[in-house]
């Protein structure tokens, strides 16, 4: 005899097989346009994962993946016992704390000062003023930073001029995150501010004319009006953020590196590249980038279920 929670069971599942099918039935070309895109990730994010394996092997490109001999954990403990784990560890993330504190509230500002914009032509100048660095390549930001703090560049000579060393700031190791945060600043914040902005025009417009009746000026119009409008997009994008604290872009430390700056400059993800595609060490590298990828994992996990808990906004 079969019990009458398992029938239930049984005809709750039959039951989700057939709206499934009617769903699949009913919606048949929208699930094929969306085909080639899974299909996409399937062979080029998914698939790829399956080579993480080589960081527990002795890779030998003769042998395969497959065929390498299995080390465990020898190149993780070898990475954690380095001289340059705490280094990196260490650069990694007061580059990426620095960069939370002061490039990531920096677009919320600035969509909220170009909100308060009463002239649209005025607004217009501005947003594309403050978009025009995310289109300058990496190289080019690189080569301007580069020409603008050697020692006789322009931003030396303002910065000797105020009574500040007149000296090439990229030699010197104190200046170099300053020099980081403050040109991811410039170069994304425009950019970054495009979906505070969006997020602002979906605000309910008759709350402000309430919070006017109330007596509200415009600084409490944005504390208590603006800024809980833009919580779940502050929220998202923040977890999503503190996700990748260990994946600081290596594209320009790489290119602003150099030795004398190589104690505060060198990253994780800039050493991932030196030895592994300059040296060819590929199992070192790649347990040193899943031990990031593990991190950047827990990570997401720990700050979606705070913020859940705090402003019950998260990314599931």
């Amino acid at each position: 005899m079969v019990s009458a929670s398992a029938r239930r069971v049984q005809i709750g599942r039959k039951s989700l097989r057939q709206r499934v099918v009617k769903d699949l039935r009913r919606y048949k070309y929208v699930y094929l346009m969306l085909l080639p895109l899974i299909i996409w990730y399937l062979l080029f994010c998914y698939w790829p994962l399956l080579g993480n394996v080589i960081a527990f092997k002795d890779f030998k490109p003769m042998k395969g993946i497959w065929g390498s001999d299995w080390v465990g954990f020898k190149h993780f403990t070898s990475f954690f016992s380095s001289y340059y784990f705490g280094r990196l560890l260490r650069n990694t993330l007061l580059i990426s704390i620095y960069c939370i504190i002061f490039s990531f509230p920096a677009p919320i500002i600035l969509a909220l000062l170009i909100n308060e914009l009463r002239l649209p032509r005025y607004k217009r100048v501005v947003q594309t003023i403050t978009y025009m660095p995310y289109f300058i390549s990496m190289i080019v930001i690189c080569g301007m930073l580069m020409d603008f703090l050697k020692k006789d560049g322009v931003i030396t000579s303002v910065l000797a001029a105020i009574g500040l060393p007149n000296e090439n700031y990229l030699m010197m190791p104190g200046a170099f995150r300053t020099i980081y945060v403050t040109s991811d600043i410039w170069q994304h914040c425009g950019w970054n501010s495009i979906i505070y902005l969006a997020a602002l025009s979906s605000i309910d417009q008759e709350l402000y004319e309430a919070a006017r009746i109330d007596g509200a000026g415009r600084l409490r119009q944005t504390w208590h009006v603006t800024l809980p409008g833009l919580l779940p997009t502050i929220m998202i994008l923040l977890i999503m953020r503190v996700g990748a604290v260990l994946n600081v872009g290596y594209e320009k430390i790489i290119l602003l590196y150099n030795a004398s700056n190589a104690e505060t400059s060198d990253v994780i993800s800039s050493f991932v590249y030196r030895r592994g595609i300059l040296e060819a060490n590929f199992s070192y590298t790649t347990a040193v980038d899943f031990f990031n990828a593990l991190i950047s994992f827990v990570l997401v996990i720990v700050t979606n279920t705070v913020s859940k808990r705090k402003t019950e906004y998260g990314l599931w």
